[in-house]
């Protein structure tokens, strides 16, 4: 509890000394000034991130930046907890809290967790964006996809509210390199098809095709060739990621190759791809 709000209960200073050499209060032991722990001395779970809010002494602030990133399980639990104040200034430097300051935030960018105020986990990827090398962003852009902390285009959304800040260079390179042109499925895989058709000898496939119970994005039923056109765009989260790993596990025990191709692969690498299929087809069309 703050300071703040003792005594705007009607506690006078005197009473909150009184309370604290009673043993009622307890002084945080991080040395977050001006904010108590109320009836035990060992701060419960998320009780130091609690206290750095009411250490702000505002009413708009979020836990922000990497303390936002660890609560969305994106990261490790940061040695100082950082806080975003809204419509002032941050506060004054205190032990082990780091203040930041915006005169908005849109609703989009505001979320709770366990009770918390946060940023979102796109504006806190857009936070940290800044700070951190270009793997360990890849890095988190991947792991907060795969896991569905992020819905699809909720970080170019993100790009788009807060156009010029810090980190968002940093973050449209990252998603560039793991999503690539914002093509759609049937374009993506007419883009395969029409690729393996510059070599006149080499089959062409079925696209959509039921194989087993699944479908698969482009089939060589002879040839038995299958080609999935991969990306987050429209793959989705984890549970997806999963399910079609374990499709490609069946259909590979059914004597089935299975390639997987990336936007980064179809738009920048075309001919090492066209190789890479034809190395699978050729056989069978040369001894056909």
């Amino acid at each position: 509890m703050a300071r703040q709000q003792l005594l705007e209960a009607g506690l006078g200073p005197d009473m909150v000394q009184g309370r604290l050499d009673r043993g009622r209060l307890h002084r945080f032991p991080n040395g977050l000034r001006g904010v108590y722990l109320v009836g035990h001395a060992s701060p419960l779970p998320l009780a130091l991130e609690h206290g750095a809010l009411l250490a702000c002494g505002v009413r708009d602030a979020l836990l922000s930046h990497r303390s936002a990133l660890w609560l969305w399980d994106l990261g490790p639990r940061p040695d100082a907890i950082e806080v975003l104040v809204v419509g002032g200034a941050a506060s004054r430097r205190r032990p082990a809290v780091v203040g930041h300051a915006v005169a908005a935030l849109p609703a989009e960018d505001r979320r709770r967790v366990l009770g918390l105020p946060v940023t979102g986990p796109a504006r806190t990827i857009l936070d940290v964006a800044a700070t951190l090398s270009a793997g360990d962003l890849a890095a988190i852009v991947d792991r907060a996809r795969a896991a569905g902390v992020v819905r699809r285009g909720e970080l170019e959304r993100a790009l788009v509210r807060s156009a010029g800040r810090r980190g968002a260079a940093a973050l449209r390179h990252a998603l560039r390199e793991r999503t690539g042109p914002q093509f759609s499925r049937s374009e993506a895989e007419r883009r395969v098809a029409d690729l393996v058709a510059r070599v006149p000898d080499l089959p062409r496939p079925q696209r959509n095709a039921r194989l087993h119970g699944h479908e698969v994005d482009l089939l060589w039923p002879r040839e038995r060739v299958v080609v999935e056109v991969d990306g987050y765009a429209f793959h989705g989260p984890r549970r997806a990621f999963e399910h079609d790993r374990a499709r490609d596990a069946e259909l590979t025990a059914r004597g089935y190759r299975v390639v997987r191709v990336t936007w980064r692969q179809l738009v920048e690498e075309p001919e090492v791809l066209l190789v890479r299929i034809a190395l699978l087809l050729r056989p069978v069309a040369t001894a056909a």
